[in-house]
């Protein structure tokens, strides 16, 4: 028997796999990699914009997609619920930093972590807008943090921060 037991370990260190832990959104070394604030821009044109200018998007690592929505302010509730289905949750910074236009719409941006392309991006794009145009607001924008490499290696050069 033990030497079962010493072989199935062998066996799960060669065949396990490591798992890292998922990307947490409210660390403090993510910066803005890539954006989308122009409606007719597609999500594949940001990406590669992204991927091309410092600090560069990695489509292999994780990112915090954050959608950007004008909602009116009795809606938020609603909007927080129905997002939350899906894995979002209202940011952090958004919840401190949540502006109003004076009549009664709210700037807050919902976000989740996830592997990031285009397709992915497009539909949760779509889904946001329509997700506001039924809750009467409108969409903004997104973008996508990962953490910085310049917070890695210490240097700051570059950097966008949120």
């Amino acid at each position: 028997m033990a030497a079962a037991h010493h072989s199935r370990r062998w066996y799960l260190r060669i065949f396990s796999r490591k798992v890292s832990p998922p990307l947490d959104p409210s660390r403090d070394d993510l910066e803005i990699v890539v954006e989308g604030f122009d409606d007719v821009e597609s999500c594949s044109t940001a990406l590669e914009r992204g991927a091309a200018v410092d600090p560069r998007w990695r489509p292999d690592s994780e990112a915090v997609l954050r959608h950007h929505l004008d909602l009116p302010e009795s809606a938020l509730g609603e909007a927080e619920s129905i997002v939350a289905q899906d894995g979002y949750r209202r940011s952090a910074t958004a919840a401190d930093s949540a502006s109003s236009d004076g009549e009664g719409v709210v700037r807050v941006m919902f976000e989740r972590v996830q592997l990031l392309d285009a397709l992915h991006c497009s539909q949760e794009r779509s889904r946001m807008a329509g997700l506001a145009q039924r809750l009467g607001g409108s969409v903004a924008g997104w973008d996508a943090l990962q953490p910085g490499e310049a917070a890695s290696s210490g240097s700051g050069k570059g950097r966008r921060t949120v």
